[in-house]
């Protein structure tokens, strides 16, 4: 049986900007950071305050994700907040941009869409 999510992996093209906007503007806390020589590669295990985790891979020279428009496969990571309104201000603030928020017409919750430094769509969820 299936107990909960552990992490989701990401490559990315700049790690020093990846690094830079999932820890100092998400806030997710380092678990640990690893140089692989071999693979020319860092891996960054960063923790969320539920237990779960995202891991930032770079490797040289990876191709872009297919994203607009949409290709098939995963379609978004989406991270719980207390409050979307507040947190879309926040990240405006830090210069990243925040689609309009809506309501899930399912749920009542609102939600909006951002994107990280390499475009990867990320959603906030009102929890």
């Amino acid at each position: 049986m299936l107990k909960g999510l552990h992490h989701a992996a990401i490559i990315c093209a700049d790690y020093s900007a990846s690094k830079h906007f999932y820890v100092d503007i998400l806030g997710l806390s380092v678990i640990a950071e690893n140089y692989r020589a071999a693979r020319d590669s860092y891996k960054l295990d960063l923790l969320l305050p539920d237990g779960s985790q995202v891991e930032l891979f770079s490797f040289p020279s990876p191709p872009s994700r297919p994203s607009f428009p949409e290709a098939r496969g995963l379609r978004h990571l989406a991270f719980i907040v207390d409050s979307v309104d507040s947190f879309a201000d926040y990240l405006e603030s830090c210069h990243v941009e925040v689609e309009p928020i809506r309501v899930d017409e399912y749920t009542g919750k609102k939600y909006t869409f951002f994107n990280d430094p390499d475009r990867l769509p990320l959603e906030l969820y009102e929890g």
